[in-house]
């Protein structure tokens, strides 16, 4: 039976990536799973060294939960920013979210934490 060489087209991310002066501000507009998640940190990755970022603010105000899963690959994308020489804040937890991070445990040990995109940006130095 032929198969076809060509991969299907993957949907978009319902994340926007956009640039402001030396940093990424990434906007997670509804959950991701666990592939979604991996792929929108690859494409993290890539751009931190397509756009010569130095820091990455990630809000994610629209979430209302943030599995262990999703903080612990957070948790990874903020090292391997830091490997690559950008910097991380997580904009937006609400309280919710907050507190069952708190209780299965998560720490984020390379990355900030901000109240709002302000504030994100304000720690990032722009």
């Amino acid at each position: 039976m032929p198969t076809d060489a060509r991969a299907a087209p993957r949907p978009p991310l319902p994340a926007s990536i956009l640039s402001q002066g030396p940093n990424l501000i990434v906007s997670i507009h509804a959950a991701l799973d666990d592939e979604q998640l991996v792929r929108l940190q690859r494409e993290l990755l890539e751009r931190v060294g397509r756009d010569r970022s130095r820091g990455i603010l990630i809000d994610v105000a629209a979430l209302d939960v943030l599995d262990s899963f999703a903080a612990r690959t957070l948790t990874d994308l903020a090292y391997m920013a830091q490997l690559r020489g950008a910097r991380t804040v997580v904009v937006g937890i609400a309280p919710e979210v907050a507190m069952t991070l708190v209780r299965l445990g998560v720490r984020f040990p390379l990355m900030q934490t901000a109240l709002d995109l302000e504030e994100g940006l304000t720690w990032l130095g722009t």
